[in-house]
């Protein structure tokens, strides 16, 4: 089951950092000192990013680009009816029962409600096929027997989108699976390098955006920790540009601990809606990705 753990923030959209709490103040002397140094340089990292990209040419050229923010694959109208459908699909376990339309590389276009679209290339179905179908053991399967050129709706760095998607039949359902044909775009070159030698205790970079609230004021995004901590904190610094989140590990010990790495859900709140405003890992300097690189929906191409 999904665990969100909500950070809420509200200040104002200039370049100005207020934190969530965390936990109860503890401690004085010089680890007060050294939290509050930790918190400086926080604060100082995220500003340097949001001055690098605000107003930047790489903003201008995210702002302009397909960018997804929602899932790339969506399955059947009222989701797969038993769970070892639902295993299928997440196991990318599929089989071929039929013909694929043998199409070149085509131009397909991606709309906004406002805004000019935007003409990519179009995935052939054989190439999106294979994205999707990846699996091959001897477990539950999920067969196609066809497809055909259609459309979906997908959330997107400049708002919901209708993009062009192949429309894959399944044995047993009544409605499609959709792939969107087209790939992101190309991200920008950042304007800022990455952070360097930080402690996770204060500066780590985000695993990636998992969602963004309906009414754009809320994002959830997935940050790491490890086994001998308190888990993660996200601090966000709005301005009229970009979202940037800081992401750091509360309460870490000192002594043996395994290496093992979690990942924790992390939801914090926004003074303003996110709109067009480009969100950003304060770590990384670059867009928060959507998804994991090679998954179903990875937000951009590299």
């Amino acid at each position: 089951m999904r665990t969100k753990t909500t950070r809420t923030v509200r200040l104002p959209l200039t370049l100005a950092l207020l934190s969530a709490a965390v936990g109860a103040v503890a401690g004085c002397g010089g680890a007060e000192a050294a939290g509050h140094g930790a918190e400086s340089r926080r604060e100082a990292r995220a500003r340097q990013v949001a001055e690098a990209w605000d107003g930047s040419g790489a903003a201008r050229t995210w702002r302009v680009g397909y960018h997804p923010m929602g899932d790339a694959v969506q399955p059947p109208e009222g989701g797969f009816r038993a769970g070892a459908d639902t295993r299928a699909f997440t196991t990318r376990n599929f089989v071929l029962r039929g013909t694929l339309p043998a199409a070149g590389r085509k131009p397909g276009e991606v709309r906004w409600k406002s805004g000019a679209p935007l003409t990519l290339p179009l995935t052939p179905a054989r190439e999106a096929y294979e994205s999707v179908a990846r699996g091959g053991d001897d477990g539950p399967r999920l067969t196609v027997t066809g497809a055909r050129p259609g459309r979906m709706t997908l959330a997107t760095s400049r708002g919901p989108a209708t993009v062009p998607a192949w429309l894959f039949t399944l044995e047993g359902y009544d409605t499609p699976l959709r792939r969107a044909a087209v790939a992101p775009s190309k991200l920008p070159g950042p304007p800022i390098g990455p952070a360097r030698r930080v402690p996770a205790s204060e500066l780590e970079s985000l695993a990636g955006l998992v969602e963004v609230s309906g009414d754009g004021r809320s994002v959830t995004v997935a940050a790491g920790h490890g086994a001998c901590d308190d888990g993660p904190a996200v601090h966000v610094l709005e301005s009229g540009g970009s979202v940037v989140l800081s992401a750091f590990v509360t309460g870490t010990r000192e002594g043996p601990c395994t290496g093992e790495m979690r990942r924790q859900e992390v939801t914090v709140r926004l003074a303003g809606r996110l709109g067009d405003r480009v969100l950003l890992d304060a770590f990384t300097g670059r867009p928060v990705p959507y998804g994991e690189p090679g998954g179903l929906s990875p937000s951009w191409s590299r």
